[in-house]
């Protein structure tokens, strides 16, 4: 039998701790009826990223440097000149020169190296220079060939990063000179590099934002370029039904959504629109509509000093123990160990 709520929403219940919403948020009708031309563009609008970290370097050969892996954080190396190498794990390494992006999404360990034979230094043993509490430089090596190279850590913030971070690959290495890179591209990291080299005041806040939108960019590309870009959750967003049922509920995450009404967006009947759903999307529409509200709870648990009870009906639920065990059913921890682990870390 198909479900018509996610698990753990029960606007029925009765006798357990409320939330401050007492009624059923009801879908807003102008979900029905408005057109949506491009529901993976509209995802990706309000993609950014957040947390982010960065250090820029001045090396002459030989030099190496061994980064160890942040679990749940991309890091992406752009080479404003010189050439050298990167190593991904126990993957191969990997040739880069001025002008190349390579984007790393899986929290894996790095190395980048002159040469295969030149001791790589960790992070303790760097002459590392603190410019802000978000900007570092470095600069070392044996005064041998110049490279110049900014090393980055930062996270998608959306809720649907988690989908779409599983579905890009390890290792995501641009090529800017490209003939179909565009212009503004390349001169946008010509830009990141004369910065880089000056260091004007206010130089690191120009540079940072600056690699904020090249690495953006670098995902928009892969999204529009790669065959496989058009799987899974990303081909369930540009599916001209589905697309419209994901975009309905983003929009409106807390309304009484049911498989009923989310078909009624998509023009579908119930039981086709259900089928067609979970073979797209990989998860049947309820629990993809559940799951969506606990990226964005934990967002909220992780950005604000919200209640939980506020959380919790603002995305919908009536019931803060319903929230509780929907969100700890998803991430494994219940919301308020979630918040306390967000706090930790950010100290």
């Amino acid at each position: 039998m198909l479900s018509d709520r996610p698990e753990g929403l029960d606007v029925r219940h009765q006798g357990a701790q409320t939330c401050p919403m007492t009624e059923p948020h009801v879908p807003d009708p102008s979900l029905l009826a408005q057109p949506i031309g491009d529901p993976l563009g509209e995802i990706l609008h309000l993609l950014k990223l957040t947390g982010t970290f960065y250090c820029q370097s001045r090396l002459s050969a030989p030099w190496g440097i061994a980064i160890p892996g942040f679990p749940d954080v991309m890091s992406f190396v752009v080479v404003i000149g010189g050439r050298g190498w990167l190593q991904v794990g126990e993957e191969t390494p990997l040739a880069i020169q001025k002008g190349d992006l390579v984007l790393m999404t899986k929290g894996a360990p790095i190395s980048l190296f002159s040469d295969p034979d030149a001791r790589q230094m960790t992070l303790e043993e760097l002459p590392i220079r603190k410019v802000t509490d978000l900007y570092e430089t470095v600069e070392f090596g044996g005064g041998g060939e110049a490279c110049s190279i900014m090393y980055g850590l930062a996270r998608l913030d959306h809720a649907s990063s988690p989908m779409l971070m599983a579905l890009l690959p390890d290792v995501l290495k641009i090529d800017p000179w490209e003939e179909d890179a565009g212009s503004w591209l390349q001169g946008t990291l010509q830009f990141i590099a004369r910065e880089a080299r000056e260091l004007r005041p206010g130089g690191e806040t120009v540079i940072t934002r600056l690699a904020d939108v090249v690495v953006i960019e670098a995902i928009r590309r892969w999204l529009n370029r790669s065959p496989d870009a058009d799987k899974g959750w990303l081909k369930a967003a540009r599916d001209p039904q589905i697309g419209r049922a994901i975009v309905a509920i983003h929009r409106d995450p807390a309304a009484d959504w049911t498989l009923a009404a989310l078909a009624q967006v998509a023009g579908m009947s119930r039981s086709a629109f259900a089928a067609r759903f979970t073979t797209l999307v990989g998860t049947p529409a309820m629990q993809y509509l559940a799951e969506w509200r606990m990226n964005l709870a934990r967002r909220r648990l992780r950005e604000t000093s919200l209640p939980i009870g506020t959380i919790a009906a603002d995305l919908g639920y009536q019931s803060e123990p319903a929230f509780n065990r929907a969100f700890k059913r998803v991430f494994g921890t219940p919301p308020g160990q979630a918040r306390r682990v967000s706090q930790e870390v950010q100290r």
